[in-house]
């Protein structure tokens, strides 16, 4: 139905990984921000309109430097690692989207921040959309980019594509399998869900395999897609209230990836979605094509400006 649907070294919290990727500009500041219980590594600069920035699995909010560094002269830039992932704690549950928007709630809660964009990939997405249920008013513009949400359009048949098979794969002895593995489990994502996997430098790989490779890492990531079923139960209650989001929405795809069915899955939720495709780009849109990437959320966000 459509190629490549998707999702598609131990350190201690205050050690470097062994590679780095592209750093943050120097003016942000990082910091672990306790809140709804977890503690969320987070970086912060910029000024202006604040946007919240949500990575998803495979990375950390490391992806966004590039467009941190283009949103930081006229905005507040808020770049969590969600719970149990990057740097942030690893609790022992709450890997529900509901519960992690309550996770954002209560960060931007901390730094004083009444209303703000969202701009978010992959997992990202499924966090972004709850908190976007939790606090319709206070969210000005929303963009989600190549991946679904749990429960919403046609999930039940992108559930079927035979590349989501690690959506049920986790548990004790799954994290055996993997346990000094990771790389290896990781790099069938960068390549399988890349249109261009060489653009997935090696330096990334090194930088996210040491942060999936620390204690419990591995079992945090996995429960984020454990608990997918209670996504789409969250979701679709939601919807069959009569629910639909009422700020404009960007819904952004992979060329190579899930492409125009981004939009398709956001207006089965949303009243004002606008389309947008990243040419020459699978699921990995911040390295594969970051340049169309950071444009096309740019322009959209200033537009509402």
């Amino acid at each position: 139905m459509f190629r490549s649907i998707l999702l598609a070294t131990t350190l201690c919290l205050a050690a470097p990984a062994a590679a780095e990727v592209p750093p943050f500009p120097a003016a942000f500041q990082s910091r672990d921000v306790t809140a709804n219980g977890v503690t969320l590594h987070v970086r912060i600069g910029g000024k202006g309109p604040a946007v919240l920035l949500l990575h998803g699995y495979g990375e950390s909010g490391d992806m966004w430097s590039p467009l941190a560094a283009a949103l930081q002269q006229h905005h507040t830039v808020v770049v969590p690692d969600l719970r149990g992932m990057g740097l942030s704690s690893q609790p022992p549950g709450g890997f529900d989207k509901m519960t992690q928007g309550r996770d954002m709630q209560a960060l931007l809660g901390s730094l004083g921040i009444e209303r703000y964009d969202i701009v978010a990939h992959d997992i990202g997405n499924m966090v972004a959309f709850a908190l976007a249920t939790q606090q319709p008013d206070k969210i000005g513009r929303l963009v989600l980019i190549d991946a679904p949400v749990p429960g919403v359009g046609p999930w039940d048949e992108i559930l079927k594509t035979p590349m989501l098979w690690h959506f049920r794969f986790g548990g004790p002895d799954m994290e055996r399998l993997v346990a000094g593995r990771e790389r290896i489990y990781l790099d069938r994502f960068w390549n399988e869900f890349s249109a261009n996997p060489g653009r997935f430098d090696e330096a990334s790989r090194q930088h996210y395999a040491a942060l999936y490779a620390r204690p419990g890492a591995m079992r945090s990531g996995f429960a984020q897609f454990a608990a997918f079923d209670q996504d789409a139960a969250d979701n679709r209650a939601w919807l069959a209230a009569g629910n639909k989001l009422k700020m404009p929405v960007l819904a952004l795809g992979g060329e190579k990836s899930f492409g125009p069915m981004m939009a398709t899955v956001m207006r089965a939720a949303a009243l004002n979605v606008t389309e947008g495709v990243i040419p020459d780009s699978g699921h990995w849109i911040m390295e594969e094509n970051p340049t169309a990437t950071v444009t096309s959320v740019v322009t959209f966000l200033e537009s509402g400006r």
